[in-house]
């Protein structure tokens, strides 16, 4: 084999390009991309490259599971991913993470599923990307539906679909495939919530979008799931006309759709009285099904019952109830059985045998009974399977709040660095300049200030009245020591709020105006400080932090060019948001902390920053 650098290049090339088609058709052309992707994985054979072997894996991972084989998805997922482990970026892992989820739901692998979208979730906190976040709710809507719960399912549908709708970026073929799923998702729990109008809505959303973007993988399914809505509502002509269409696509490699098309259509012509052309359909079915076959089963040799009833067969009638109640004895589907036994019973008692109808009737009322107990049965799995979930939600929501409750302690424990430097600095300056009372006054504030943050580092909550004093001596320091009277400040609260009763997170308002010093008034050595506290609700208080510094943008051009300013990391920001999105729980799917740029209304230019924290208020042992 020739290794010189000439051929090594052109085979590097040769992947770039393989590379580059594959992922173009990953979810437009399956077909197509398998091809790449053998031809790919051939030339690897011969130069090795991690890089491409990666992105071989991963695309892998992503068409073998919209081809259904799932446990080869499962094989090239984890492949990539401990290639990624070695040398991917967070985003790189977190988008992996959210495409294997995907396959470890479809092979009923939930809990796995879960915690792969943790993982995913503590790297986009760190690294955010709006398009990521939307696939990962996307999938963790279908891990509600997986625990029975609907509503929370929905919601994270809509908030995915919303988050893909106003991303700033064109969406890309990946994006319009999570579409697919998403609106899917919300098609099931319309169909699930018995509202057809509804999920016809949405699954013909999905059908459009597929066939605008020629993704064609999984269309027979999306026909179907049209065809069945309309069919609840007794529209047979649309459904079968979806039917029809499902039957049609060839790029779709599952047979299941196809054979749960054929009987729905063959359904439809019996509700239209075309009996023949029903049984015909429904022989067609038969020999599809690989999936729950005795339930499907027991629904053909039902139906053709039906059909030959109507027809005036019925020795062959008979014959087909019995086969069918045998498979649906098998399929353990108690309302199938009690449907069936019915209609056993009917059929008897229309011919005259009512002995025989009496006995079916008493099968069909003990079937009843043991379809009821089922159902009682089922709903009670469905509250323990919730209760699971909800269990195991808040228990990850207990282990991030002690966590980001022991980064905040860390952080209350030691003051930006550039503060305490100054302030020590200027208490020197003080003394060296023969004026000790005021050195001696505000070292004794300054020393206060210290005790404060290492007393308040061991506390979860303080009084508000606490909060506003601390921010008072942190804000005195900076004006005196810092900013030599510069810098002034107003603190404002409300008449209505009680301070020493209402209880709030430890020092949760100190990074905020910490950031409005560093970022904004720290590059114009002077400005203004206003700190307002509003009752929002009786559960809330509204803190509104607002500074007349340069703004966020000059900031980002100041810091590009001064390494000393771009040194500063709003670390105790992220973490307090962090931490008040945990301890927030009747925000209503309101931001917690909302940043808005100000700017003169004459000139237009920057005029600073206003922050808004939505602050819970907590109970606290009254002294």
């Amino acid at each position: 084999m020739d290794h010189s650098p000439g051929i090594i290049d052109d085979r590097i090339k040769k992947l770039s390009r393989l590379d580059e088609r594959a992922m173009q058709h990953l979810f437009t052309n399956i077909q197509q991309a398998q091809k790449y992707l053998a031809e790919l994985n051939k030339l690897l054979q011969e130069v090795s490259d991690l890089d491409f072997e990666l992105k071989y894996n991963l695309y892998t991972g992503i068409v073998e599971n919209q081809l259904y084989n799932y446990k080869l998805s499962e094989i090239h997922f984890k492949k990539a991913i401990d290639l990624l482990n070695a040398r991917g970026d967070a985003n790189q892992l977190a988008e992996a993470f959210i495409d294997y989820a995907g396959t470890l739901i479809n092979l009923g692998k939930v809990d796995s599923a879960y915690a792969y979208l943790e993982d995913a979730r503590k790297y986009l906190r760190t690294f955010p990307d709006d398009r990521l976040e939307a696939y990962l709710i996307s999938r963790i809507g279908y891990l509600h539906i997986q625990h029975s719960n609907k509503p929370k399912a929905l919601k994270s549908f809509l908030e995915a679909e919303m988050r893909l709708k106003t991303s700033a970026k064109p969406l890309s073929s990946k994006d319009y495939y999570f579409m697919t799923l998403i609106k899917s998702g919300i098609g099931k729990i319309h169909a699930l919530n018995h509202e057809p109008d509804k999920s016809i809505k949405a699954y013909r959303e999905v059908v459009e979008i597929c066939e605008r973007r020629g993704m064609r993988s999984r269309l027979s399914w999306h026909y179907l799931n049209v065809g069945n809505s309309y069919m609840a509502t007794l529209d047979d002509e649309n459904a079968i006309k979806y039917f029809k269409l499902g039957i049609k696509v060839l790029d779709d490699v599952n047979q299941q759709a196809r054979a749960l098309a054929y009987a729905n259509l063959g359904y439809c012509y019996f509700r239209k009285g075309k009996f023949q052309e029903g049984l015909d359909l429904l022989d067609t079915a038969y020999p599809l099904f690989k999936e729950k076959k005795d339930v499907n089963q027991a629904n053909i040799n039902w139906w053709k019952a039906k059909a030959f009833e109507a027809l005036g067969k019925r020795k062959k009638a008979l014959t087909h109830y019995f086969s069918a109640l045998e498979f649906a004895y098998k399929g353990k589907d108690q309302n199938q059985v009690a449907g069936i036994l019915k209609d056993i019973s009917e059929f008897y008692a229309a011919d005259g045998e009512y002995k025989d109808a009496y006995e079916y009737q008493k099968f069909y009322e003990k079937a009843v009974e043991r379809a009821m107990q089922e159902v009682k049965e089922d709903e009670i799995r469905e509250l323990e399977i919730k209760y699971e979930a909800e269990r195991k939600e808040k228990e990850a929501e207990m282990f991030k709040l002690q966590a980001t409750g022991l980064q905040l302690k860390a952080l209350r424990a030691q003051m930006n660095p550039h503060f305490v430097f100054n302030a020590l600095n200027s208490v020197q300056d003080f003394i060296t300049s023969n004026d000790p009372k005021l050195a001696a006054k505000y070292l004794a504030q300054f020393a206060h200030l210290m005790r404060q943050s290492l007393e308040y580092s061991d506390m979860e909550i303080i009084s508000l009245e606490d909060e506003i004093e601390f921010l008072r001596n942190y804000l005195e320091i900076n004006v005196n020591l810092r900013f030599e009277s510069k810098l002034t400040y107003k603190i404002i609260v409300d008449e209505e709020i009680e301070e020493d009763i209402y209880g709030v997170p430890t020092m949760i308002v100190q990074p905020y105006v910490e950031n409005s010093i560093e970022h904004g008034i720290r590059p114009k050595q002077k400005g203004m400080i206003k700190i307002e506290f509003k009752l929002k609700d009786e559960d809330t208080i509204l803190c509104i932090v607002e500074d007349n510094g340069v703004g966020r943008e000059k900031i980002r051009k100041i810091q590009e060019n001064n390494p000393e300013l771009k040194s500063h990391k709003s670390m105790g920001t992220r973490i307090t948001k962090d931490r008040l999105e945990i301890l927030q729980k009747k925000s209503n799917g309101e931001e917690v902390v909302k940043i808005i740029d100000l700017y003169d209304e004459e000139t237009g230019n920057a005029a600073g920053t206003r922050v808004e924290v939505l602050i819970p208020i907590l109970d606290i042992e009254v002294k």
